[in-house]
């Protein structure tokens, strides 16, 4: 059981804080992105963070993933998690709580998770990227077999038709671990299905 908001956001905070966070240092060839685990209140307060299904073209169509992108020439990762946050959802003006663990994916990117708080907004999707937005109550990140695992692969089921794999299933977890339990838990080594790798 998660406690109020207001406590919440402290926990979260406390454990991003003393969280050991591990980096990939710069390097010429290294192709950086970054995403935003954005907590967000409905109108009872509760809290809850947004996924958005990629639009059926570009990059990655229709996968389930978390608001982000690549680092625009001389942008930090923060800076573009909270830009593409801004340009996918419409959620701005957001408090960055930490960083977690840079995730090295199979297509060669370096993935920068955020975490914020931006209190209550109404996310909506830019339709050019986003397909849909879809809300998970932070609770289903502590609800029994979550996460789960089929073989080598690692399942995150967070809704009734939510299933999400990593790389964005192995930065959720890491966050419900270390953000949410005040757990250490790295994830650099899970395994990414083959239709994630493009």
């Amino acid at each position: 059981m998660l406690p109020p908001i207001d406590e919440l956001r402290e926990l979260i905070s406390a454990n991003l804080t003393a969280f050991d966070r591990r980096e990939v240092p710069p390097a010429d060839g290294i192709r950086r992105a970054a995403v935003t685990v954005c907590v967000l209140e409905d109108d009872d307060r509760l809290p809850y963070t947004i996924l958005i299904r990629r639009a059926p073209r570009g990059r990655n169509p229709g996968q389930w993933a978390l608001p982000g992108g690549r680092l625009d020439e001389g942008e930090q990762p923060v800076e573009a998690a909270l830009r593409e946050l801004a340009e996918e959802t419409a959620v701005t003006g957001v408090e960055v709580a930490g960083v977690l663990d840079d995730f090295v994916t199979d297509s060669g990117f370096v993935i920068t998770p955020v975490v914020a708080f931006g209190g209550r907004q109404q996310p909506v999707p830019d339709p050019r990227e986003v397909a849909s937005v879809h809300s998970v109550p932070l609770e289903r990140f502590l609800a029994p077999g979550v996460p789960r695992w089929r073989g080598e692969l690692l399942q995150m089921p967070l809704g009734p038709s939510i299933v999400i794999h990593a790389p964005t299933g192995a930065i959720l977890w890491q966050f419900a671990e270390v953000a949410l339990r005040g757990r250490e838990l790295r994830v650099f080594d899970v395994v990414q299905p083959r239709w994630t790798r493009t």
